[in-house]
Order: structure tokens, then C-alpha cells, then sequence
């Protein structure tokens, strides 16, 4: 989700990468909640750390996920700023499909305010 928030976000000023230490598929429910603000997720693929270590230069790391932040300092210590913003995993959180459909909402909306608010702390975008 944060990948394609901080793209719609801030336009071409980044280059948005997306990782994760154990990729596996995007989360059906995660491509319904982004489609909601109309962005396009058709694009969107499970990517492992492993495809951008040493082959992009990284500012800014930005850890999302609770679950991993721990082991997150071992994978990125070439990034020039490493961010720990854990969110909740809405994947693991059990209900119906409608509570898990309003969590991964409110993860979602969790996600963009951090990064509206960061980004406006760098000075790169004005609300």
C-alpha cells in the first residue's frame, strides 16, 4: 500500500520501490482499498528485498510492516536513513470479510496520513 500511496503522492519527485523480506502475493483486499481512491493496482507485484540490494541507491528505507521491523536493520544498512513506521499487518488480522475489508481501510488511511505528514516535513509537498 505505501508504495502506491507515496507514488500518487509525490509524483516524480521519488523513485518508489516496494520490498518485503519474505514476498509472496498482493493481498486481494489491498488492491480493493487502493482501487477505492481510484489509483491503478494492475501494476502492483510481490517484490523481495533481494531484487534492489545494490542495484539502487535508497535515501530513505522505510519499514512498514511490525512483524519484520526487527530484522529490517540487517537488510538496509546501505540506505542513508532508515524509518521504522510499523504498521498493523491487516492480512493477519481475522474477521468477516467486511471488518477485514474496514481494516485494511484504516491501515490504508494510516499509511497515507504518515506519509502526508513526512513529506511535508521534508518540504518536498504542501497540503
Amino acid at each position: 500500500m505505501a508504495e502506491v500511496l507515496l507514488r500518487r503522492l509525490s509524483g516524480e519527485r521519488f523513485d518508489v520501490y516496494s520490498a518485503g523480506l519474505r514476498p509472496t502475493e498482493i493481498h486481494p483486499l489491498t488492491h480493493e482499498v487502493l482501487s477505492e481512491l481510484g489509483l491503478d493496482t494492475t501494476a502492483l507485484r510481490a517484490k523481495g528485498v533481494k531484487q534492489f540490494i545494490g542495484k539502487v541507491t535508497v535515501h530513505y528505507a522505510i519499514i512498514v510492516c511490525e512483524q519484520t521491523a526487527a530484522e529490517c536493520p540487517r537488510i538496509y544498512p546501505f540506505a542513508l536513513q532508515t524509518l521504522y513506521w510499523p504498521f498493523e499487518d491487516p492480512a493477519a488480522f481475522e474477521g468477516s470479510r467486511s471488518e477485514q475489508l474496514d481494516k485494511f481501510r484504516d491501515v490504508r488511511d494510516q499509511i497515507d496520513a504518515r506519509l502526508h505528514a513526512w513529506v511535508a516535513e521534508l518540504g518536498a509537498w504542501t497540503p
